[in-house]
């Protein structure tokens, strides 16, 4: 799927309230799941024990929420790409919920849209967009995040 464009910074000011679109599908697979499990030192056998999980609560191993919540850096150009920049950098995150978990072998993606756009001290535009992380096939989403990027003008 394409990035939503903006032409620059200041273009996102009058887009609030605009849906973005998706981004690529992403499978979660064990090795991710393991590999984040060694970079964060969580080791709870419902993300890495696949023999154990299967008589857990949820019938297999399950992605950290936190690496869920991780993707987001990886879906968020896929869904909105802001032109004539000299600088984009993450600012923060509000209003951070899992509202589902995410089984081994789910395919997930992220959806976007612009809840907020406002200049800031310096001219930067800082931007929220709430990305709601689906999995495919699934009735509720895994997680729900407001990133808060800034964004200076070139």
């Amino acid at each position: 799927m394409a990035a939503t464009i903006f032409e620059s910074p200041a273009k996102l000011l009058g887009a609030v309230g605009e849906d973005l679109g998706a981004s690529d599908w992403i499978e979660i697979d064990q090795a991710r799941i393991d590999k984040f499990a060694d970079a964060t030192g969580d080791h709870q056998w419902i993300h890495v024990d696949p023999e154990r999980a299967k008589d857990g609560p949820f019938g297999s191993t399950i992605a950290h929420g936190y690496l869920t919540m991780s993707l987001v850096n990886l879906f968020l150009p896929q869904i909105l790409e802001v032109q004539s920049v000299s600088m984009g950098v993450n600012y923060g995150a509000d209003r951070l919920r899992f509202p589902s978990p995410v089984p081994v072998g789910s395919r997930i993606r992220g959806r976007g849209e612009l809840v907020g756009a406002e200049e800031v001290k310096g001219g930067a535009i800082q931007a929220k967009v709430r990305v709601t992380v689906e999995i495919e096939g699934g009735e509720r989403p895994a997680c729900v995040v407001d990133t808060i990027s800034r964004f200076v003008p070139a």
